[in-house]
């Protein structure tokens, strides 16, 4: 049986981790969002920031209701996945309500990419994939023209 003090310890800093990936996110989120207002284009700075926080809220209740609602009941299954599995259908909804067909052309290709961009980096920080996301975006930024 672990002592008092090294369960209030583990509980500390889970949360600590939690807040950690919240402050993390919404940096990474302005920072997507600063490109894309810097670039006088749609989806800027406040929504880019919105998507990413939004999706990693839901991916963090996602993982932790799973962990303590899960430990109830051995017989019941819960799946993290299917929360984050809603917030990938949604941003691809709202990313097609952005594309505009003009003629032979589609308009807001990029401004949809970016959502769904955002909502990966969300979901991402949200399970602790700290490394992966980093690189993404400094390969997604770093790559253009």
């Amino acid at each position: 049986m672990k002592h008092l003090g090294v369960l209030y310890e583990e509980h500390l800093l889970k949360n600590i981790e939690i807040y950690l990936r919240l402050v993390i996110s919404a940096l990474l989120g302005m920072f997507i969002g600063w490109d894309r207002s810097d670039k006088n284009k749609p989806a800027g700075l406040k929504p880019l920031r919105m998507f990413l926080c939004r999706a990693r809220i839901l991916r963090l209740v996602s993982i932790y209701s799973a962990e303590v609602f899960g430990s109830f009941n051995p017989n019941n299954r819960m799946d993290p996945m299917r929360l984050t599995a809603q917030i990938v259908s949604g941003l691809g909804f709202l990313g097609a309500g952005l594309i505009i067909k003009d003629g032979l052309q589609a308009k807001g290709l990029t401004s949809a990419a970016m959502i769904f961009f955002a909502g990966g980096v969300g979901i991402g920080i949200g399970a602790g994939f700290y490394g992966l996301v980093f690189a993404s975006v400094l390969i997604t930024f770093f790559w253009q023209k």
